[in-house]
């Protein structure tokens, strides 16, 4: 330990599990909060600083930036799923009017349905459109596998020509057999094949970009989950220095994991706008947006898992295809949670390549996939031992919190009057389900924030990642307003602009925990430094003042209001940096959540109805809990999506996705919406010195598995596939009433 740093004692964990650390910190990082920690900003409901700017259309997203002699970039796309390219040729494009430029996009082999060919920039809509059909490819088309089943079959067409199948990776772990003797010792075992769908992001907000040069200087605005990850792609790109580029994203809608890379469309804006001379917008339409950014991919996931009579878990295999696209990384998290002995697992991932568009990480990814496996495994192998589904979970799973949030959320739902599966009569039939979540969300060493105090009393706080929507600005403001006591209209926030210190990009659930320690230790340094300057003017020890309701003053009243003390700084401003270490000891590896679901079943038709959703989340010590709650609804909305509509489909003969709008890909309205009760758990997790963690992902995890608990709950028979809609929910019924 050097002489410049500090030992702390901290109170970890909840109520119901404290624990008292030690940890060793640096004299420049505050003390981490704990439970102990008595707060004035942090944890209210706070509006989001930018909220008045969106409800009154000022926020200005990438789809609004309009600028002077601005042209329109589009793509002409290949209409086949497989196709060797034999000649592009854009001269007739170029003579529509209006047509400024034409950039073929350089290869032999189309892959998929609606891949870009070529790329133009005109000066409407108009007359991008009708350069876009004036395009001249020829094609030789090729034998395609658009959908996994085709892609598994015996002598598939290959959808890579340098690999001699269309699957990858171990179908067969190292332990197979010895976890398959183990099965067969099991008292009893249960089997069962679980299925999930391709499900597209569907953001609100589509792909978009708008690139201006000023000589050899690059400015970007785009809708992108990382303004620093899209600098230096497009850097690479276009073979220039980082320091030329500078990217913006003020305000996105939505991106769920789709918007990380700069996209080829960012790059070719740039490259049209240095060829035309002219700034160039180029946005994505929603059936672009649908079959050429990215999806969460399917899966089928073959298990069998061994069980003892008192209910406690023990060998557990698993087989898990996916189908990336033509991309890379299909995997389901599976198992991911729950007390199974680590040496009788067997899990094999297998990834299928497709004619289809090429997968993106999507909110959480591979665990929505995995848990509706897991927990229809765990619900089966619950009935077959005659146990009740929420005390089968209970004693296979250790986390404090998840014990303590079944405990809860069993009373909230009502769990007591659940009846027994299949048990309900009459054509509307209840029943409940639970399922539980756990992820990472702690956050990342790479983020700077810088705090400013000004003479005139105003503070400013700085980052240059996005805020995606979730309310990153809003995190950073709130924290720095608790640091140096003031309320929190005293504090402007601004993300989005990489002239900013550097920042993380919006994935994992790290945005908030990387940002909020750069930002208080930004503001401790900023505090420290006001504080010897009102020190040395009262003639006081600056380590007796205390920042707290808009005033700096000793324990005994002794100090200046905040805007006094401001008027002692004589440069014009105090201006520190804050940033993000790697994370201290915790109370607890990741987050922890339950959800239990109440469903309505029509059995004349089919059709399910979500009445009710405890959604139960640890979420670190929390911010905002407006922010929180609002975290919790969306990824709940999600699941629920995810459980019952939405679906990508693909056409067998053509390889075209025939939903690629809204009208035909169904996602939740208002009159689809349960009551959700959002429950959160004050953890601290002594992880940084916010002991803040990132709730995006877990909160849409288990929502799924818990509605399909609650479905098989309602009518005695498992739906083994998403989305769970209404002609799989009466084949369930019909195989049940048949015995089969």
């Amino acid at each position: 330990m050097s002489i410049e740093d500090r030992k702390v004692k901290l109170v970890l964990g909840f109520a119901a599990d404290r624990q008292e650390v030690e940890l060793t910190i640096p004299d420049e990082e505050p003390t981490p909060w704990d439970l102990e920690s008595k707060f004035s900003v942090v944890g209210g409901k706070h509006a989001r600083v930018d909220a008045l700017a969106k409800v009154t259309g000022r926020a200005k997203y990438t789809h609004d930036i309009n600028l002077p002699g601005m042209l329109f970039g589009g793509f002409a796309r290949c209409p086949h799923a497989a196709a060797e390219i034999t000649s592009v040729d854009a001269a007739e494009a170029l003579l529509v009017p209006g047509v400024k430029a034409a950039i073929p996009m350089t290869q032999d082999r189309v892959r998929y349905a609606g891949q870009p060919v070529c790329a133009l920039a005109a000066t409407t809509r108009q007359a991008l459109a009708a350069g876009i059909a004036k395009v001249q490819a020829v094609y030789k088309v090729l034998p395609h596998a658009a959908r996994i089943d085709q892609a598994m079959a015996d002598a598939a067409p290959l959808v890579h020509r340098n690999q001699q199948s269309n699957l990858s990776g171990s179908g067969q772990p190292r332990n197979a057999e010895t976890v398959a003797a183990e099965l067969e010792k099991s008292a009893k075992v249960v089997r069962a094949t679980a299925r999930t769908q391709v499900q597209t992001h569907a953001s609100m907000e589509t792909h978009s970009s708008v690139a201006k040069w000023d000589g050899d200087k690059l400015t970007l605005w785009t809708s992108t989950q990382a303004t620093f990850g899209v600098r230096s792609q497009v850097a690479d790109a276009l073979r220039i220095p980082e320091a030329n580029i500078t990217v913006i994203c003020d305000f996105m809608g939505g991106g769920f994991g789709s918007k990380f890379g700069a996209g080829y469309f960012t790059a070719i804006a740039a490259r049209l706008a240095q060829e035309c001379g002219a700034p160039v917008k180029i946005a994505l339409d929603r059936r672009e947006e649908h079959t050429d950014t990215g999806n969460r991919p399917d899966s089928i996931q073959e298990m069998a898992l061994g069980v003892s009579t008192d209910g406690k878990l023990g060998a557990y295999s698993v087989k898990i295809h996916g189908t990336p696209g033509i991309g890379r990384g299909a995997g389901a998290r599976n198992p991911m949670i729950y007390d199974f002995p680590r040496e009788m697992r067997a899990v094999a991932q297998v990834e299928v390549a497709t004619n289809a568009g090429p997968q993106a990480a999507m909110r959480a990814p591979g665990h929505p996939q995995g848990s509706f496996a897991l927990e229809t495994i765990m619900d089966l192998a619950a009935e077959a031992i005659g146990m009740d589904p929420l005390e089968f979970r209970r004693i296979n799973d250790s986390n404090p919190v998840r014990l303590q949030q079944y405990s809860d959320g069993a009373k909230r739902i009502g769990w007591e009057q659940r009846r027994k599966n299949g048990s309900a009569t009459g054509r509307f039939r209840r029943g409940m389900g639970v399922g539980s979540s756990t992820w990472g969300g702690l956050g990342g060493p790479q983020a700077e924030v810088d705090c400013k105090i000004f003479r005139d009393g105003s503070v400013q706080v700085r980052n240059g990642a996005q805020d995606i929507g979730t309310g990153a600005k809003t995190v950073m403001a709130v924290v720095v307003a608790e640091e140096l006591g003031l309320p929190l209209t005293k504090v402007s926030a601004f993300m989005g602009n990489t002239s900013d210190p550097i920042g993380p990009a919006s994935g994992g659930s790290t945005t908030a925990p990387s940002i909020a320690p750069a930002a208080r230790q930004a503001a401790y340094l900023a505090g420290r430094e006001l504080k010897a300057l009102v020190a040395k003017h009262l003639g006081v020890n600056a380590d007796k003042l205390l920042m707290k309701a808009g005033r700096i003053s000793t324990a005994e009243g002794k100090g200046l209001a905040f805007e006094e003390a401001c008027r002692l700084i004589q440069s014009g401003e105090i201006s520190a940096r804050g940033k993000r270490r790697s994370n201290f000891r915790t109370y607890r590896d990741g987050v922890a959540g339950v959800q239990f679901a109440e469903v309505e079943v029509d059995c004349e038709y089919g059709l399910v109805r979500v009445v009710r959703i405890v959604a139960l989340q640890d979420a670190g010590i929390i911010i905002n809990r407006l922010q929180a709650e609002s975290q919790v609804n969306g990824g709940v909305i999600q699941g629920l999506a995810y459980a019952l509509m939405e679906e990508r489909v693909m056409d067998r003969q053509r390889g075209h996705q025939l939903n690629a709008d809204f009208e035909a890909y169904k996602v939740p309205g208002m009159k689809d919406m349960p009551e959700i009760e959002c429950v959160l758990y004050d953890i601290a997790n002594g992880g940084n010195n916010t002991s803040v963690c990132g709730i995006g992902e877990p909160t849409c995890i288990p929502t799924a598995s818990a509605i399909a608990g609650a479905i098989h709950n309602a009518i005695g028979a498992r739906v083994l596939s998403l989305p769970m809609t209404a002609d799989k929910v009466l084949a369930a019924l019909a195989q049940r009433e048949s015995g089969k």
